[in-house]
């Protein structure tokens, strides 16, 4: 029969794992907030599993067979082949800050697998379709000047939305047409920025931010709102969605479809897979090969003018 000490003594171990797991990840891995709590939630579901089969186990004592029934139990539950990949990426990492840490001597996820997962295509716009949905801002309101210089520069630097939003005027270097970044995991990257971003940028600063009250603290952000803070990432999908409807796109657009846009017009434009990497700021070639799709036209039309069988006979 368990008793309650030993219950309470399994639910401290797990919570000090998990603190423990939480302060790796942000002090050591730098990861976001966002991140952080992702994993603590893939961790916490596990408990969950536990405490529903009536399982009084340590994190030591759970093994590869306890692994594969709480992967099926999440499958019951309908989450999505994507979201049960994910779920043991986190409990992956969190066994193998265990092992670092020397608090278990081996690691029942090393024979885990995750579910095989479709890669899906990015969603992607053409550049004429680009320039109908900035062309239409009304320039006559003085937010839409600053969103102007923000999309122009989504779309010229391949930006996250987090990196667009948290771009400082120090890390602005126009004069040379390059941005200081700052990445996932607090990484650090320069990006070339194109001499129509950097006009819109200057628009921006001369004629709107300067007349504003900067709030402290944001003394250094480039984008802010019309109270002098930093914006949010919903204001920028925000800005977008209006400006679809706007512009009569029916596409589902984000600002992360202009980021795909910009490595997809790079690669198709002939641009070196590892330099697209490098301004992505991917860590793995691989995730950047997913841009390497191409439609199906420019498939088409480079097969004919280029392939000698395609070429029309005399």
């Amino acid at each position: 029969m368990i008793t309650f000490t030993t219950e309470f003594t399994l639910t401290m171990r797990w919570d000090t794992y998990t603190k423990g797991f939480t302060a790796y990840l942000r002090l050591e891995r730098s990861l976001s907030v966002n991140s952080i709590e992702a994993y603590t939630r893939d961790v916490l579901k596990l408990t969950q599993f536990l405490d529903y089969r009536s399982y009084q186990l340590s994190p030591e004592e759970i093994t590869i067979d306890h692994l594969e029934e709480f992967i099926a139990w999440i499958n019951k539950l309908g989450m999505t082949a994507y979201t049960q990949a994910r779920v043991i990426s986190g409990i992956k990492a969190f066994y193998k800050y265990l092992l670092m840490e020397d608090l278990v001597d081996v690691a029942p996820t090393d024979l885990l697998e995750a579910p095989k997962l479709s890669r899906k295509l990015p969603d992607v716009v053409s550049a004429d379709e680009i320039d109908k949905l900035i062309g239409a801002l009304d320039l006559s309101k003085p937010e839409n000047v600053r969103n102007k210089a923000m999309l122009e520069t989504l779309y010229s630097c391949g930006l996250r939305v987090s990196e667009l939003i948290g771009l400082k005027l120090s890390n602005l270097y126009l004069e040379t047409e390059f941005v200081k970044v700052l990445g996932k995991g607090s990484k650090e990257r320069l990006i070339p920025i194109g001499q129509t971003a950097i006009k819109h940028i200057e628009i921006y600063k001369d004629t709107i931010r300067r007349h504003l009250n900067i709030q402290k603290g944001f003394e250094d952000i480039l984008f802010l709102n019309r109270r002098g803070r930093q914006l949010t990432r919903v204001m920028v999908f925000t800005v977008i969605k209006n400006l679809c409807q706007k512009a009569g796109i029916k596409k589902k657009i984000s600002p992360h479809t202009f980021r795909h846009s910009f490595a997809t017009h790079l690669i198709e434009g002939g641009a070196d897979l590892r330099a697209v990497q490098e301004m992505l700021g991917h860590e793995s070639i691989t995730t950047t090969e997913i841009y390497t799709h191409l439609n199906r036209d420019f498939l088409r039309k480079t097969i004919e003018t280029y392939h000698p069988r395609y070429k029309e006979r005399e």
